[in-house]
């Protein structure tokens, strides 16, 4: 009999639904006729789950004693013996008790398979091995009950189970997952909103991986070869033809595979003028590109190959995409061109993909613009086709073809001339129509084989051929030399209509345009360098690249902007005609320069608007809830000293704990007066020690009454680094916020938990709660949501909370209650795990 196969419903957490699903399943293969059982199914009190099992046959379980207690398991020789066609076993992770066939139930599901049994079994993500410690960063639970993944990715059929973490915390507010008792401690802890989406995501990307693998064994069976694609920095080489919208997308798709995937499209433009490129098809694509989460980068170059490889792995990119080449075939006879090039140079540790389009071998739209700077290679074979080629063509005419005539000789030279003006540029096409002269004098002109002319209409005709080659060379150059200006007046129109355009979209980041003027001219470093004085030294205002300069005089390239300010370049001296557009990059930083200061200057005007704001809520405070308490205290006192009334000493009681209560509140108001002050001079310097939260947090509890907070906070928690005094002013302003909205009778819960390398102290209540939109406002000084009283407080215990919290490395914030209410949520960091301060001072919270 073969092996038995297995079906795993998948999930990211405890209560998504696997094991109802799991039931749903045998109850649809028993209607079907099926022979199925239950093996082992843990309903754990769930009545949705437990109405399930109705109508199942199932397997009894097997007692077991160990250390004087007496336990369950699945019986596995049982259902060996009984051998259904399916059986069910529930949680295939699980620890067997000691004397148990195996020490784990995935070991029992072997046994079961290897007898042709078909097993449905259940697990959680955070149970497989290979995710043990990433789980356990993410919870700060370390899981004892492990399955190794190798036997969950040997099933036959994997189904995940989902469900997002709101829905599941709702249906364990409502009480189908675990008992009532339970829930609070669950969602505080384990079921967070933040470990949920984790787990969910890791469960996600578990199974994409197992997806992939059945369809590369599928691809592997019917021979299909395919490359599968990487997430990776991924650069795009762009030529401004109509390709470059399909490679963006394919990029973006390359990328789009997992996180952390970024497309960087790159524009090379040759430092003799743009060729083949479109503006608008440019344009089009930059908006693109963006559009897609990308980002857009124009660089020069004189070899566009070496500028793409080198573009690419300044940016550390592992993938480069590229198009197939538009020209025809008979092209490919000038060289391998560029896609064949960088697939060839890039090395092993960067891809190159070649993407076909609709325009391969359709030769390019726009004529190619040729550049005076011709290159070192294409001038010497301006140079030996000047030289050499009237030589050999000499040979050609007298040995093979010497009935031509001197007019067709002559045709023949001149054409030489042409093609040496072509490659070389003027020089080497006159020294072509000088040695072609002599050749055509000596050989081809009688008398032969001297350097004379018996007929004089021979002299004219080598005159003319001189002209003529000189003429053709002359309008050859020319023709060349305008085409460079042209084009390299079209690329730098393209560059300062970009700074333009960076103007008109308000882009202020000074680090940015020195990095694109660096990748644009090709430099290793670039600085924006400021002085006060012309006598002053110099400082760094911005710079980028390595080792960047930090005087004018060690740049290769220096562009004084003003007095006091200059641009410097350090990789290679740029030509003069370059330095027109170095010069509008000038400005345009200089520009960034006094926008980021006035931008600096105004958030400091809006410090002082904030100040003012406060001061006068201050006065408005001072003048509405501070004499409420002042008031109750002046009654109280004026009764007492009365001499009209005979007060008994029940009285005498009342009016002083009246006082006593006033000047506790005006005590409790001025205090978060003077701290909210603090706060905002920057005077508060926390005293760090090792501390343990339980006893702060109980200190805290004094300012509200004994029966209005239930709290738990195990003393197996880490120490946290805090300040002692700020913790525990924190914590009570929060308790008390939270006692204050509470409805009566309803305790709130104070519970801490560790996370990582985190202590969360969580205050729950069960009060109206706070709309999305207000949650972080509520924490803005003199603050007090909905329709709380006056007299109840000046809106300033929880913006000294978050305050002081922030001042200890934490951070504070509200969560909804499941079931209704707010809860806050203190982070702390554990002793040792956060950054080390200086010892300070004690402030005043700390005594």
């Amino acid at each position: 009999m073969g092996r038995g196969k297995l079906r795993i419903y998948l999930g990211a957490a405890p209560g998504v639904g696997k094991t109802y699903s799991m039931l749903s399943e045998a109850h649809r293969r028993t209607e079907r006729g099926t022979d199925c059982v239950v093996g082992f199914v843990e309903h754990h009190d769930r009545p949705r789950t437990e109405v399930m099992l109705h109508g199942l046959e199932t397997v009894a379980r097997r007692a077991i004693e160990y250390r004087g207690a007496s336990f369950t398991e699945m019986d596995t020789d049982a259902i060996l013996a009984r051998r259904p066609s399916v059986v069910l076993v529930d949680e295939l992770a699980h620890s067997n008790v000691p004397g148990s066939r195996n020490p784990k139930r995935w070991q029992d599901v072997e046994e079961l398979l290897q007898a042709g049994i078909d097993v449905v079994s259940t697990v959680n993500i955070q149970h497989l091995e290979s995710l043990g410690d990433v789980v356990e960063t993410i919870t700060g639970v370390r899981q004892r009950e492990t399955v190794p993944d190798e036997v969950v990715r040997r099933a036959d059929q994997i189904e995940l189970v989902d469900m997002s973490p709101q829905a599941l915390r709702r249906r364990m507010a409502h009480g189908n997952v675990y008992k009532s008792d339970k829930v609070d401690a669950a969602l505080s802890n384990y079921f967070r909103p933040g470990n949920l989406t984790a787990l969910r995501e890791l469960a996600l990307l578990w199974v994409a991986d197992r997806v992939d693998e059945y369809l590369q064994q599928y691809r592997g069976e019917h021979d299909i070869r395919t490359t599968w694609q990487a997430r990776e920095r991924i650069v795009v080489g762009l030529t401004g033809g109509p390709e470059g919208r399909t490679l963006i997308r394919r990029a973006a798709r390359l990328a789009e595979k997992g996180a952390g995937g970024e497309v960087l499209a790159v524009y090379i433009a040759a430092s003799d003028g743009l060729t083949s490129a479109s503006p608008k098809e440019l344009a089009v694509q930059r908006t693109l590109v963006e559009d897609l989460g990308g980002t857009f980068h124009h660089v020069i170059g004189d070899d566009v190959a070496t500028a793409l490889l080198e573009f690419a792995r300044g940016v550390n990119a592992t993938q480069i995409v590229l198009g197939v080449s538009r020209r025809k075939p008979w092209q490919y006879v000038f060289g391998p061109g560029v896609s064949a090039t960088v697939a060839r140079e890039s090395g092993p540790d960067i891809d190159v993909h070649l993407v076909t389009h609709d325009a391969v071998a359709t030769g390019r739209g726009l004529p190619v613009a040729r550049g005076a700077r011709l290159g070192r290679t294409r001038i010497l074979w301006g140079w030996l086709t000047g030289v050499l080629g009237p030589a050999l063509l000499t040979l050609l005419l007298s040995g093979v073809l010497p009935e031509l005539g001197l007019a067709n000789d002559m045709l023949l030279f001149l054409t030489c001339t042409v093609a040496a003006a072509l490659l070389g540029g003027l020089l080497p096409a006159l020294a072509s129509a000088a040695v072609g002269s002599l050749l055509l004098n000596y050989f081809f002109t009688p008398p032969l084989y001297q350097l004379t002319i018996s007929d004089p209409r021979n002299i004219v005709a080598i005159a003319i051929f001189v002209g003529v080659a000189v003429s053709v060379a002359s309008v050859v150059d020319l023709a060349a030399r305008r085409t460079h200006q042209a084009a390299r007046l079209r690329a730098e129109s393209e560059t300062l209509s970009f700074l333009a355009g960076s103007v008109l979209r308000g882009e202020d980041s000074l680090q940015a345009l020195l990095e694109r003027l660096r990748e644009t001219f090709a430099m290793r470093s670039a600085a924006l360098l400021e002085r006060a004085g012309e006598v002053d030294a110099w400082t760094t205002a911005a710079a980028v690249g390595s080792e960047p300069v930090t005087r004018p005089e060690d740049a290769d390239v220096d562009m004084p902007i003003g007095d006091h300010l200059a641009l410097v370049l350090s990789g290679r001296v740029l030509p003069a005609e370059d330095r027109r557009v170095l010069g509008a990059f000038a400005a345009q930083a200089a520009v960034v320069l006094d926008r980021q200061r006035l931008v600096d200057e105004a958030a400091k005007a809006r410090e002082l608007e904030e100040a003012g704001r406060i001061r006068t809520a201050l006065l408005a405070a001072v003048s509405h809830d501070l004499r409420t308490p002042l008031a109750g205290i002046k009654a109280s006192v004026t009764s007492l000293r009365s001499d009209d009334v005979e007060w008994s000493e029940q009285d005498k009681a009342e009016l002083l704990e009246g006082i006593e209560e006033g000047a506790d509140r005006l005590g409790h108001l001025i205090g978060n007066l003077l701290d909210m002050s603090r706060l905002n001079t920057g005077t508060v310097v926390p005293l760090i020690r090792e501390t343990d939260l339980d006893e702060v947090v109980p200190m805290a509890l004094g300012g509200v009454p004994e029966d209005s907070v239930v709290l738990d906070i195990p003393e197996t928690l880490p120490m946290v680094a805090v300040d002692r005094g700020l913790l525990e002013r924190a914590a009570a302003n929060i308790v008390e916020n939270a006692v204050k909205y509470s409805p009566g009778g309803t305790p709130v819960l104070v519970a801490a938990s560790s996370l990582a390398d985190r202590v969360e102290l969580r205050v729950v209540d069960r009060g109206p709660g706070v709309p999305d939109d207000a949650k972080d406002r509520i924490f803005e000084p003199f603050q007090r949501h909905g329709d709380a009283p006056r007299g109840t407080g000046v809106g300033l215990g929880l913006a000294v909370a978050r305050g002081f919290t922030e001042a200890l490395g934490g951070t504070l914030t509200a969560e909804d209650t499941p079931g209704g209410g707010l809860t806050m949520v203190l982070s702390l960091p554990v002793a040792g795990a956060a950054t080390t301060r200086p010892s300070e001072p004690p402030s005043s919270a700390t005594g």
